[in-house]
């Protein structure tokens, strides 16, 4: 069975379940009798592991209703269940389902409209939009979710949709962090068509009077992940003026297929696009092997697109070698590309060792950069004590960084020990204000402190 598209924005869901099974598949071999006792073991039908999953299978498929669905172990058993439950039913049953998702709790929500919207996107995607229509916030929410899986099934008529309404879409794409992730509605219908026919999505991409860069370079992008070199070719149909996104998307892949053939096409790209190309093919190269993009990083001339770049290399970098991390950040000389990196190197340092990355943090000089540091260490240090954090924030500078770090330090300290905690914050250098929201168990920005930074 092919995968649905809209399956995958909630296959991260289920990485929690997959992590514990190849935890336990990497671990240390048995000696030679013990590993063969557990090969037995799991060739006998009366194992507890089988049984458990024997019967965790018979209740999803007895499961006749989310809420039932909600009560099934394992995460990945429910959205398993959610799925087969949702493909039986007919629009009118789905319709009926959507009016019951308020029911349910937030995080079951989510996931349930994922899955329930994608399902009916596929087989009466204009109702499922018509009711979108009525949900106020969650309808912004749940309209990319429609909008992709129609186009995986049926783009030509999505595009129309699209076309007939654009008003129903008007706020998608507005800002990386809302509903669609940043990308607006032609994209998202170009992204899914390209997977289908490139050269039918780029034609309707071409055509249009709206977003038509961005929606090409959806088009490209979405080639580019299989083929960069057919991508390439593909931006020579877009006007020169709207090429810049696109060369960018396309070096990115092709960084990390072939950084030397990618370093060869973007020097046939026009001089002023060459340097955010190339930054863009240091960026895929680092997903592949951030050590090789370390070096080509040392390689850029100062500027805006080396600081945006410096954060992509020292994350990927930090992930296999914190220390090789924290080397190529401190040989940075912008104070912008040290801060942002510092954010993507502080918390694999803190995993690493605590106690070493506060050092790293200290061995800044006072300022912009080392208030960066200690920030990063206080908001991502979970194991050091909430007074030790205390004293950390409050070495820093700039007093917006300090207050904040010792608000999200406060609060922790608040749920471990209020006392000690209240006594600290009345002594300490918050405003009035901040100290009896957090007091008061408001958080620094009010609303009930439930947990969290």
């Amino acid at each position: 069975m092919t995968t649905k598209p809209w399956i995958l924005a909630v296959a991260a869901l289920t990485v929690g379940a997959a992590g514990g099974y190849l935890s336990g598949k990497g671990s240390a071999p048995a000696s030679a009798p013990a590993a063969e006792n557990q090969a037995n073991s799991r060739t006998r039908p009366s194992s507890r592991g089988e049984g458990a999953a024997a019967d965790s299978a018979k209740k999803s498929s007895r499961a006749t209703s989310p809420e039932q669905i909600s009560r099934l172990p394992g995460s990945s058993n429910r959205i398993k269940a959610l799925m087969d439950f949702y493909a039986g039913l007919s629009p009118e049953k789905l319709a009926e389902e959507a009016g019951k998702l308020e029911s349910l709790p937030m995080d079951e929500r989510m996931t349930a409209s994922i899955l329930l919207f994608g399902r009916w996107a596929e087989v009466d995607p204009t109702a499922a939009m018509a009711f979108s229509n009525t949900m106020g916030m969650g309808g912004g929410f749940v309209r990319p979710t429609i909008l992709k899986s129609w186009a995986s099934v049926d783009p030509a008529s999505a595009a129309k949709y699209y076309a007939a309404n654009p008003r129903e879409f008007a706020m998608m794409g507005m800002g990386g962090r809302g509903p669609g992730g940043g990308q607006g509605a032609s994209s998202i219908i170009a992204g899914e068509w390209a997977r289908q026919d490139p050269a039918a999505a780029l034609a309707w991409a071409s055509s249009l009077t709206t977003d038509k860069e961005q929606t090409m370079t959806a088009v490209i992008g979405e080639v580019a992940k299989t083929d960069p070199r057919k991508a390439a070719e593909l931006i020579g149909k877009m006007n020169a003026t709207d090429r810049a996104g696109a060369y960018r998307s396309v070096a990115a892949q092709y960084g990390a297929l072939d950084f030397s053939e990618a370093q060869t096409w973007i020097r046939t790209l026009p001089a002023d696009q060459q340097t955010a190309a190339l930054a863009s093919a240091i960026t895929g190269l680092s997903g592949t092997d951030p050590s090789a993009a370390a070096k080509q990083l040392a390689t850029m001339e100062a500027g805006d697109a080396k600081d945006r770049l410096v954060p992509d290399v020292v994350g990927s970098l930090a992930r296999k070698d914190p220390q090789a991390a924290a080397d190529l950040l401190k040989q940075e000389t912008s104070e912008n590309a040290q801060r942002g990196g510092m954010r993507q190197l502080m918390p694999a340092l803190i995993a690493q060792n605590a106690i070493s990355a506060l050092a790293y943090a200290q061995s800044f000089p006072a300022g912009a950069v080392q208030d960066s540091a200690l920030a990063s260490y206080v908001w991502n240090n979970n194991s050091s004590s909430p007074a030790e954090l205390v004293t950390v924030a409050d070495s820093i500078t700039d007093e917006g960084d300090r207050n904040r770090a010792l608000g999200g330090a406060a609060m922790r300290w608040m749920r471990e020990d209020p006392t000690a905690a209240t006594a600290y914050i009345n002594s300490s250098s918050l405003p009035d204000d901040q100290k009896q929201r957090l007091i008061s168990g408001q958080g620094m920005w009010g609303g009930r402190n439930r947990g969290g930074n």
